[in-house]
């Protein structure tokens, strides 16, 4: 029983330093190797797929989890991989297991949070040809756009062509397509407004049901 209790102090001791120095930073080796990642931004370890790492770029300050896929283009090296296929601003969040896979142009703004396994992507597959094999039907690429402050819940899928705006809640398991207006609450699969902000009154849902505004800055 020591010798067992020992060993597992030792193990988890060894992956709490390998998790602390295998995370890439600015002024790392794989760091350095991103089109841009900025001061403070972490990318935690152990890492998902990064792959074509110099057309993706990342803010300031940013925290992406573990097993997070960053991915542009169709393969490692691809020569059609975009300068700036992913992009993701200042302060955002990342959850864990959440991928973004960008064909052409995925862009996140300042200060979005993304919840845990999270899936954005702006290609699918296409379907009409009978005799060809679905995965070999590229689709059409149409960017993703989601606005600066805006909060997507655990699970959810953002599909091709999608722009989401400023301060939107997307809730847990929805399934978003579409434009989505500024300052909305959407869920559901497919998404569906569930609240809009009117300056006039608060957070007004479809049927008329209104929550007021909060003031939520430091006093």
């Amino acid at each position: 029983m020591i010798a067992r209790r020992l060993l597992n102090r030792a193990v988890h001791a060894a992956w709490t330093w390998t998790q602390r120095v295998g995370d890439v930073r600015p002024g790392t080796n794989l760091g350095d190797r991103f089109g841009a990642l900025g001061d403070g931004t972490s990318i935690a370890f152990p890492v998902g797929t990064l792959m074509n790492v110099g057309s993706i770029h990342v803010g300031r300050e940013t925290l992406v989890g573990r097993h997070v896929t960053l991915s542009v283009g169709y393969g490692a090296g691809d020569p059609g991989a975009r300068p700036r296929g992913l992009v993701i601003g200042d302060r955002c969040v990342i959850g864990a297991r959440s991928t973004l896979t960008a064909h052409e142009s995925i862009e996140l703004g300042d200060d979005v949070w993304l919840g845990q396994d999270v899936f954005v992507c702006d290609a699918s597959h296409g379907y009409q040809d009978p005799a060809t094999p679905i995965g070999r039907q590229m689709g059409p690429h149409a960017p993703v756009r989601i606005g600066a402050g805006t909060w997507i819940g655990h699970g959810a899928i953002v599909l091709p062509g999608t722009t989401i705006g400023r301060h939107v809640v997307v809730a847990a398991g929805s399934v978003v397509r579409g434009t989505v207006e500024d300052h909305a609450v959407v869920g559901g699969s497919p998404a569906r407004v569930l609240r809009r902000f009117d300056a006039g009154l608060g957070w007004v849902s479809p049927s008329g049901d209104v929550r007021p505004v909060l003031d939520a800055s430091p006093s």
